[in-house]
């Protein structure tokens, strides 16, 4: 029997004004439906068909999805990072007790089947098919990215739900499909393994070794980056209820063999570049990305999340005082409430870590060549306007945002960069010995200092050798995991690895179970008088470290079975 793919399958919906990743582009018309059998029988079809899989990493027809999910900026206010400024937002589902499996937010499970249909397609077929090596894509680097991308998936899947139903073939639809989902340990060894196919297949190990004609696609770098993610989740104590070291130290070599690929072709920007790690208009495929999705010219982030006062923002991402407070102070790497930290409480924003004013607007911070005024009252916090109109908590998104003016920038969704490779690689390399390697302190101070010289003004150097010096640690496993989990709150703010790391750390009830927190902020001059309050009471329950399902998909389903819990 034919299987017919419709035109919309092969055909990618990109505007040419819109999308820069060249290989995204479709320049073979097609009329009307189209065979498998004709899709894989030409060279040109069967690329792009794999060219169109990639849009099931955004769920979206633009690369802003994480930006703008349902009006709200990825996850951020499912954890305790930030507060929605609109108090009926649908993301609240995650803290206000109503998540349910027929009241959901980001259930991305029937989305991500769709794209591993596809992927599957290709990898039955692209053996066989009549793609032809050419100079830059041979026929095994697009399966190795078919590899790649089918692991992308499934860690999507997982991530979420924990076990599910591995689909690797395209089902069909005579098939039994009421499947029960394979363990977790069986989907992260698929994952794994494909990761480790599409790093033997790919042969571009990094984004700076394509030419500009097929950026974007995935490299070694890439499938080695979510095989150090992946198997960072399996040995994390949610995962990994026995501790077994050997699960830490598979996660910490899987992270150093992207760091010995990279072999300085991927690092770390400069912390003067670093805010514009995300604006593909001044730092395209910088080598800190190790991959992306594509880039869209938009200005939904900078409209949803500019202060209210700044050309009409709505200020809609509002981060907690939880937040602010890990934000250490620079000279003595000491959080602020530590003895002998410099925190001067009279002026909370001053001596602060230099990523605090490029991750965060406040009070005082310029902000297009304005000074950002939240003071009660005043022009970014006015409760007589609209809902979303307005600070909850005193403060406001400045992350991957425009700070210069309110034009389009391309701006891209960075899925993997180098500093998250650091930071798996300090935190598994530290929980697999007994006390912290020298290699712990070295990646987590790369990632603070950032190629700063160490005589150099910065955020102090982690150390354990002088008790009365800057940045010490007691050399500790647990007093060093702390740190770790401090810095991944700081360095990877917003970008949805709180809302899982506190889950896989199995930290729930700590973090998540307890109100957030805001500022007031008044007085004419400084030094003006922090008057701090809750914002919002937050709910988390031991159900609550895996996503439900659907009910409509237990229906169509039931030996599927619902997450323990709901």
């Amino acid at each position: 029997m034919k299987k017919y793919i419709i035109k919309a399958c092969i055909i990618v919906l990109c505007g040419t004004t819109a999308c820069k990743n060249d290989f995204l582009e479709y320049k073979y018309a097609v009329d009307g439906t189209i065979s498998e059998e004709q899709v894989f029988a030409s060279n040109e079809h069967a690329r792009n068909f794999l060219n169109n899989i990639y849009r099931g990493l955004v769920a979206g027809s633009n690369a802003d999805f994480r930006y703008n999910l349902n009006g709200e900026l990825g996850l951020s206010t499912g954890s305790d990072e930030a507060v929605s400024a609109l108090p009926g937002a649908a993301i609240n589902v995650f803290q206000n007790g109503n998540w349910s499996p027929t009241l959901l937010y980001d259930d991305v499970y029937a989305q991500q089947y769709r794209a591993l249909r596809s992927v599957n397609i290709f990898l039955k077929n692209a053996a066989s098919s009549a793609i032809i090596d050419d100079a830059t894509l041979t026929k095994q680097t697009l399966i190795g990215e078919a590899h790649f991308l089918r692991g992308m998936f499934h860690f999507e899947l997982l991530k979420r739900y924990g076990g599910v139903i591995i689909a690797d073939r395209p089902f069909a639809l005579e098939e039994n499909l009421d499947l029960p989902k394979n363990t977790f340990d069986e989907v992260v060894a698929h994952i794994v393994a494909d990761c480790d196919k599409a790093a033997e297949y790919i042969s571009y190990p990094t984004t700076s070794d394509q030419g500009s004609a097929i950026k974007g696609r995935a490299t070694k770098a890439a499938a080695l980056a979510l095989k150090s993610r992946t198997l960072l989740y399996a040995a994390s104590p949610l995962n990994n209820p026995g501790n077994d070291l050997a699960r830490w130290k598979a996660a910490a070599d899987a992270a150093k063999a992207v760091i010995d690929l990279s072999g300085g072709k991927h690092g770390l920007l400069t912390l003067a570049e670093l805010p514009n790690l995300w604006n593909f208009g001044t730092l395209a495929f910088n080598k800190e990305v190790i991959f992306s999705s594509e880039t869209l010219s938009a200005t939904t982030i900078d409209a949803n999340n500019a202060p209210p006062s700044y050309t009409n923002g709505r200020g809609r991402t509002n981060p907690t005082q939880e937040l602010v407070d890990a934000f250490e102070m620079k000279e003595t790497g000491k959080m602020i409430h530590e003895a002998g930290s410099g925190y001067n409480p009279d002026m909370p924003y001053a001596g602060r870590d230099d990523r605090f004013s490029m991750f965060i607007n406040y009070n005082g911070l310029n902000f297009r060549g304005v000074k950002i005024d939240t003071r009660e009252g005043m022009k970014d916090n006015n409760p007589q306007a609209a809902v979303d109109r307005t600070t909850a908590t005193g403060y406001y998104l400045r992350k991957f945002m425009n700070t210069t003016n309110t034009a389009a920038v391309r701006r891209t969704y960075v899925f993997f960069r180098y500093a998250e490779i650091l930071l798996n690689y300090a935190e598994a390399l530290n929980e697999s010995g007994e006390i912290p390697a020298p290699e712990v302190y070295e990646a987590i101070n790369q990632v603070r200092r950032r190629g700063i010289a160490p005589t150099a003004n910065g955020l102090a150097a982690l150390q354990s050798t002088d008790k009365a010096g800057n940045g010490y640690v007691l050399p500790t496993k647990e007093a060093m995991r702390l740190r770790i989990q401090n810095e991944r709150r700081i360095e990877l703010c917003f970008e949805e690895h709180r809302f899982f790391d506190v889950r896989r750390w199995k930290l729930g009830n700590e973090f998540f179970n307890k109100p957030v927190n805001g500022v007031r902020i008044s007085g004419d001059a400084e030094p003006y008088t922090y008057t701090y309050f809750k914002v919002q009471d937050r709910t988390f329950s031991e159900k609550m470290y895996w996503f439900p399902f659907a009910q409509t998909q237990l229906a169509k389903a039931p030996a599927l079975k619902q997450n323990n819990g709901w």
